[in-house]
């Protein structure tokens, strides 16, 4: 739960899951959610897998997918998972084969959909190799791709539909006695994934793996996966996301954390409040806020930091940050720290000021959990 005893508006009841391993990621329980994505590279290129699998990593990426069709992918995977800083996922559509030798190559966690990779023998095959190489799994059910007696049975790709298939596959995997897995029901209409997550949430204890598949470019799919992630995790349901974007994955591991951020789920890096702006701001807010982020992009050490163009709304809004600069004139500022006025800076050298005095907070903080850390020991 999300407990808030100030502020219980903001209190969120996640959902109740049973907690499994990926890698060293736990998840589900009372486990963080964690944030995926997936890589775009070339699977057998190693080092351009690994560059984006690392790049994500320090984006705050906790688990990182990589398909794996072929032989000459799963093969890469063995080394590609020696290096990794994070769980690797390997994502198997059809061939069984492909699935055993992922999981021999070390991966964490086997995508799969049960129902594709063959008859029961296969299936029992792939639960071997994952149960002796300490692989979970995900049951990866699509609006996209739905069994053809499903579609038969309900006309169109639905909530019931889906859910059915995936009861279907947890099915196979409990059958023979595997339970390490985690359940995903995607699909690109938010209302369709929205109404099946609702569902799956009420017919299974298994982890929820979030996601709104195919969601679009980097402002459509953004938009359109804040909305539905962000419903069903007010919710409480999840936990893990995936934002599927048609950007960098880096991108889609930004908008994954700054939506579980917007709920006070998980808390890293400088989260920024600031105004649209408009013609009272006393410098300029979206340019300035721009660079900020860049400059900020570093600093993983939580904190909040106020961008706010006019003495209009400037002076509340830092009441509540931890480091705030509201506009004024005469081409300077008001810096505030911990919600009370600090001192005044210039406009001009207000960004290099800010950044100082958030690096010189981070580690503050860093150096106080440190001891603290060092006291309980």
């Amino acid at each position: 739960m999300s407990l808030n005893p100030i502020r219980p508006w903001r209190n969120i009841e996640r959902r109740k899951s049973r907690q499994i391993m990926v890698g060293s990621v736990p998840v589900g329980g009372d486990a963080p959610i964690s944030v995926q994505t997936m890589t775009n590279s070339d699977g057998h290129d190693v080092r351009a897998t690994l560059d984006q699998v690392i790049a994500a990593a320090e984006a705050g990426a906790d688990i990182v997918r990589i398909s794996a069709p072929d032989q000459e992918t799963t093969r890469a995977l063995k080394e590609i998972c020696r290096e990794s800083p994070v769980p690797i996922v390997a994502d198997i559509h059809f061939h069984y084969k492909r699935a055993i030798e992922a999981a021999e190559a070390g991966v964490a966690c086997l995508r799969i959909n049960p129902g594709n990779i063959g008859d029961e023998a296969r299936v029992r095959e792939v639960i071997r190799a994952a149960r002796d190489h300490g692989c979970s799994m995900r049951i990866g059910v699509n609006a996209g791709s739905l069994e053809k007696h499903l579609l038969e049975k309900y006309g169109e790709p639905c909530p019931d539909a889906m859910v059915e298939s995936g009861l279907d596959h947890i099915k196979i995997l409990e059958d023979n006695d595997f339970h390490e897995f985690k359940i995903s029901v995607k699909a690109s209409d938010v209302f369709l994934a929205a109404a099946a997550y609702q569902k799956l949430a009420e017919a299974t204890d298994a982890p929820i793996h979030l996601g709104i598949t195919e969601a679009g470019g980097f402002v459509g799919g953004t938009v359109k996966s804040a909305v539905g992630l962000g419903n069903l995790l007010w919710m409480g349901i999840g936990d893990t996301i995936r934002v599927s974007l048609s950007a960098d994955p880096v991108e889609e591991v930004k908008v994954g954390f700054e939506i579980l951020k917007s709920l006070g789920l998980r808390t890293r890096g400088v989260q920024i409040i600031s105004c649209p702006s408009c013609a009272r701001q006393g410098f300029d807010v979206i340019r300035t806020v721009e660079r900020l982020e860049k400059r900020l992009e570093h600093i993983k050490t939580p904190m909040s930091l106020s961008i706010i163009g006019c003495v209009v709304n400037g002076p509340g809004e830092a009441l509540m940050t931890d480091i705030g600069f509201t506009g004024g004139g005469a081409g300077s500022g008001m810096v505030y720290m911990a919600g009370r006025q600090s001192h005044k800076m210039t406009n001009d050298q207000m960004i290099d000021h800010i950044v100082e005095l958030v690096e010189a907070r981070a580690e503050k903080i860093e150096a106080e959990a440190a001891a603290g850390q060092t006291a309980a020991e």
